[in-house]
């Protein structure tokens, strides 16, 4: 008899769905999430900047199906939009901070002596709060969403540093380090060859956590006034513009919450199954 074909979904079925289904729900929900922000001029009813006075605070409709906030504006179309914001600070922060992280990362952990400069220097970085920077820098340059991803990026660079610099310091030691160089091997070459590999997959996974708490993050700002701009639709301006109105009109704060929290949720529970996939101990018991 000859061996059944299986298409590659069936695979990808049969061995992620089945050995990491958490990690299979996250991904098909942050797919959906991601889908719909791409798509917000086309799902999106009606412009979420448009004002509609004499539409104000009206519950969900066939025409607005989320309702509309203190200014009549359509609650989805802004909804849809929202997720823009959050997910483009989110990926960018994680990929500004792992970035510039692994660099450091690397450099310190293998040239000893800048190892103790670098992080004294990383641990200054670590004891300034997010949100305090982030307060100021607008202060200085005002609300916008490029200060937002620069004043998160800053304090989630430390981190990422000493989670490379650990798997630095054990790679370093290796018999394949110390063969390439006993024989000159020049350091750019040591490093991408040789440490660079070892590096990847638990920046995978941290560069999931990073996405999702710089979403919260940006999300705590905006609803503080820290963040991005009010004219510009987003989750944490939702909520901080529908808490005065939350008793006659909750649905400003609740759609925007659930979005937040599904998106936030979604990322963590797919790093949680990457670090299961990547980490060897884990992925052998499994």
């Amino acid at each position: 008899m000859s061996a059944a074909i299986t298409s590659p979904f069936q695979e990808f079925r049969r061995t992620a769905v089945a050995r990491y289904p958490l990690a299979a729900l996250g991904a098909v929900l942050l797919i959906a999430i991601v889908m719909a922000a791409l798509l917000a001029p086309f799902m999106g009813t009606i412009d979420p900047t448009a004002l509609n006075p004499s539409n104000r605070l009206k519950p969900p409709t066939a025409q607005n199906w989320l309702g509309t906030d203190q200014f009549g504006r359509d609650v989805w179309s802004r909804l849809v939009y929202g997720a823009r914001v959050s997910l483009i600070v989110g990926s960018l922060v994680a990929l500004f901070s792992i970035g510039l992280g692994l660099i450091i990362g690397m450099v310190a952990g293998y040239i000893r002596w800048l190892d103790a400069i670098v992080m004294r220097m990383m641990d200054g970085l670590m004891a300034i709060p997010g949100i305090l920077l982030a307060i100021a820098m607008v202060s200085l340059s005002g609300a916008s969403i490029t200060t937002v991803i620069i004043a998160i990026t800053i304090p989630e660079i430390p981190r990422v540093v000493r989670l490379v610099r650990a798997v630095v310091l054990s790679v370093r030691e290796e018999p394949y380090v110390e063969s390439a160089i006993s024989i000159g091997t020049p350091l750019p070459k040591i490093l991408f060859r040789h440490v660079l590999p070892n590096c990847i997959p638990p920046l995978i996974v941290q560069a999931t956590y990073i996405c999702a708490s710089a979403m919260l993050t940006e999300a705590i700002l905006s609803f503080l006034g820290a963040g991005t701009p009010p004219i510009i639709p987003s989750w944490g301006n939702m909520i901080a513009e529908g808490r005065i109105f939350f008793q006659i009109a909750p649905w400003n704060i609740l759609w925007p919450g659930i979005g937040l929290s599904l998106t936030i949720l979604a990322v963590n529970v797919l790093g949680d199954g990457l670090r299961d996939r990547l980490d060897p101990k884990i992925a052998k018991r499994m």
